[in-house]
């Protein structure tokens, strides 16, 4: 058990090793610093705002819920034109071996 908390260790300290390093440049720290002031305004709105927050959570699961739905009935819309393709196939292939040979015959008959 000792050796995973080792690796554990060695990618936390990685990442934060990573992090530090990434941020000796000018454009990331400030890019870093907007989205965090970004991310604590939105946080202190939802505190502030609890049911807006909830209104919000409410709407995207109703959407995410009609989305999947909407693709779900696509899916069996599908599923229910192959099964329609696999049972017509046989019969159009049959349908075009007999107009072939129809005209394979017709063509012998011209011939003679």
């Amino acid at each position: 058990m000792g050796s995973t908390d080792k690796f554990w260790k060695g990618i936390l300290l990685g990442a934060i090793a990573g992090g530090a390093i990434s941020l000796l440049d000018r454009q990331t720290r400030n890019a870093v610093a907007a989205s965090c002031k970004t991310g604590a305004k939105n946080v202190a709105h939802f505190i502030t705002h609890p049911n807006e927050a909830a209104e919000k959570l409410k709407n995207t699961t109703t959407q995410l819920r009609s989305t999947v739905e909407q693709v779900s009935e696509d899916v069996s819309f599908i599923a229910e034109k192959v099964e329609e393709l696999r049972e017509v196939t046989p019969t159009v292939v049959g349908i075009v071996h007999d107009t072939k040979e129809a005209f394979i015959k017709e063509h012998d008959e011209e011939d003679v």
